[in-house]
């Protein structure tokens, strides 16, 4: 038996053009600008919402500088601004997997966006404050004239499994609600690919050596600027696991019942580890 195709993760389903070439042409964001949807965003990066949808305000008056575009489609364009956000509010990591593609996409790169402007706001060369340019997709400096683009860190998350595809390995960390079981995961280091960081990631965290890593799928985890690549590697179940770089609680061996029946509790649908487990499960 092998792992079937990961599903499409929640956050990874956004549909709106972001018009690269345009949104560096300040007239045309004006335009834009004008009757577009707003997408609040408070405090905390929670937004207004409804069940299955984003609550879009409407632009009114001149484009504030620190509005961030984050693409059009046939229904106009859309902005992320800060302010109060009306009606319920929830974080992304609550409402994504319930949100349509349209809206998902929206919010992952509205907050991803906004973390980055309030972690980067001068210019790691000389100091100087850097001011907000192509629709928030760009901070430049007026100073020395460097420009600097958002953050991206990549980061690697793994379903474990054995030859036969019968069981796999998770892991869980000691802060997770009791019985929470999930892939094991961590960051690519400098002059590493990701398939090493699999392999090397995976012996850290549980002392067991895998190979055979695939590609899955990835996902934009804005909490607060990782991109999320989702893989499935091979291990022999035989060897002793044994957590050793002290970020994890626990990590055992779990067969397909246990995870399709319950016994496990499995991360929120949301996050791309939920996908990779149930594309390998079902």
């Amino acid at each position: 038996m092998t792992s079937q195709p990961a599903p499409t993760p929640a956050l990874s389903r956004g549909t709106l053009d972001r018009y690269a070439p345009e949104r560096t042409d300040e007239a045309w964001l004006d335009a834009a600008w004008a009757g577009a949807q707003l997408l609040v965003l408070g405090a905390g990066n929670v937004t207004a919402v409804r069940y299955g949808s984003i609550a879009y305000g409407e632009a009114s008056g001149p484009r504030p500088a620190d509005a961030l575009y984050l693409g059009g489609d046939e229904t106009g364009h859309v902005f992320a601004v800060r302010g109060e956000a009306g009606g319920r509010t929830a974080d992304l990591r609550a409402v994504g997997a319930d949100l349509d593609d349209r809206d998902a996409g929206a919010l992952a790169h509205a907050v991803g966006l906004a973390n980055w402007h309030e972690t980067h706001t001068h210019c790691p060369r000389c100091g100087a404050e850097t001011v907000v340019s192509h629709g928030g997709s760009q901070r430049d400096c007026p100073v020395d004239g460097s420009h600097h683009f958002p953050r991206t860190d990549p980061a690697v998350i793994m379903l474990v499994h054995d030859a036969d595809s019968r069981r796999c390995l998770l892991g869980r960390q000691a802060s997770w609600p009791p019985g929470r079981y999930s892939c094991l995961a961590g960051f690519v280091e400098p002059g590493e690919s990701a398939e090493q960081a699999v392999v090397r990631e995976v012996r850290e965290e549980s002392g067991v050596a895998c190979h055979t890593v695939r590609y899955g799928s990835s996902q934009p985890w804005p909490f607060p600027a990782s991109l999320m690549l989702g893989f499935y590697a091979v291990a022999d179940p035989s060897a002793p696991v044994v957590p050793t770089d002290g970020e994890l609680e626990d990590a055992r061996w779990f067969d397909r019942a246990a995870v399709r029946d319950g016994t496990v509790l499995l991360p929120p649908p949301v996050s791309v580890a939920y996908q990779l487990i149930m594309g390998w499960a079902r």
